[in-house]
């Protein structure tokens, strides 16, 4: 039975960046240093106001096609993940899918996770591939979550950055990603929500779970977020180990999405590992939302951290509340 692979990965930074001291500099009331202690996030990347998250993703899967030499026509399915799509319809995969050249006997979805959705974008490629429906699968992260935010809310302005990624996942003879464990839990969907611009009317949205004390559309409770994280991620980690009878010392590194600084180091602590073991890499990006186990992957493979046959757990948590888990041998 033919199983999924990570294959190469393609990233793409708008051009507009945004440093710490730019944010001093607006606004010194808000204690820079202090935020960027926290947050582990000292630039960021901003989508200008004409971009879109097709537009991000485009670049990505150029990218990825002329460094590897990859024919859009050999593409057989495209899984794009964004939380910021273009329209409210047409899915925005279909835009996606003219503008790189696919074929159009290709299959082209959008799924809307957030943070989880890399992992959740894996096991969605696993079955694909498994079934025999598809031999190769591009999988594409992109969001502008900068759209969301305005330039004076403290709470959020500090942390997310836009970006897109496009991997490619081919098919393999033998397991390569496996033991996925998923969880939901909608009890907390007051905790990180853009509730403006969808079919529900205003008066009967899903309020923050706190007082609102910026204008953002995008609201973000950071507390409960990563009360939710601490436990729900080691749980999580335990039951993917379990099910193939593993134990954290046969796993080289746990990759996670780069939420924040102090978020890691809460799991860090929790797993009882150090920077090596979960790298935190978000000093010159930010949080890209869905783009981060990407880029974390294209970042440590280019440092040659990634050695064949490794085990690996990647995880994704956040928004929703959804979170993923899985086990790679890279």
């Amino acid at each position: 039975m033919p199983h999924a692979q990570i294959g190469p990965i393609a990233v793409y930074f708008p051009p507009h960046i945004e440093t710490s001291e730019e944010l001093m500099a607006a606004h010194p009331e808000w204690h820079i240093p202090e935020l960027v202690e926290k947050t582990g996030i000292d630039i960021r990347y901003l989508a200008a106001p004409e971009q879109t998250a097709s537009d991000l993703a485009t670049k990505a899967c150029e990218s990825l096609f002329q460094q590897n030499g990859i024919d859009p026509k050999s593409i057989d399915f495209l899984l794009l993940c964004t939380q910021t799509p273009d329209y409210p319809l047409p899915t925005t995969a279909c835009l996606l899918q003219d503008r790189i050249g696919m074929r159009v006997n290709s299959g082209a979805m959008d799924f809307n996770l957030g943070c989880s959705g890399f992992v959740y974008g894996l096991g969605i490629a696993e079955g694909l591939i498994a079934s025999g429906q598809c031999k190769r699968i591009l999988l594409v992260t992109a969001e502008t979550y900068s759209k969301y935010i305005d330039p004076d809310d403290r709470s959020v302005r500090p942390i997310f950055s836009d970006a897109a990624a496009a991997t490619l996942i081919e098919a393999v003879d033998s397991a390569k990603l496996f033991g996925f464990e998923f969880g939901t839990d909608g009890k907390g969907a007051d905790t990180l929500i853009v509730n403006q611009g969808g079919a529900r009317c205003e008066s009967e949205a899903i309020q923050p779970r706190k007082r609102k004390r910026w204008n953002s559309r995008l609201y973000m409770d950071g507390q409960s977020l990563m009360d939710f994280t601490v436990v729900a991620i080691p749980e999580l980690i335990q039951r993917i180990l379990a099910k193939h009878a593993l134990s954290s010392k046969d796993i080289e590194t746990f990759l996670m999405h780069q939420a924040t600084r102090k978020m890691l180091e809460l799991l860090q602590q929790a797993l009882n590992v150090d920077d090596q073991r979960l790298p935190i890499r978000l000093i010159n990006r930010g949080n890209t939302v869905s783009s981060t186990l990407p880029i974390l992957i294209d970042d440590l493979r280019k440092d040659g951290r990634l050695l064949p046959g490794e085990n690996h757990v990647l995880v994704g948590f956040g928004v929703g509340w959804s979170w993923a888990g899985c086990i790679w041998k890279s």
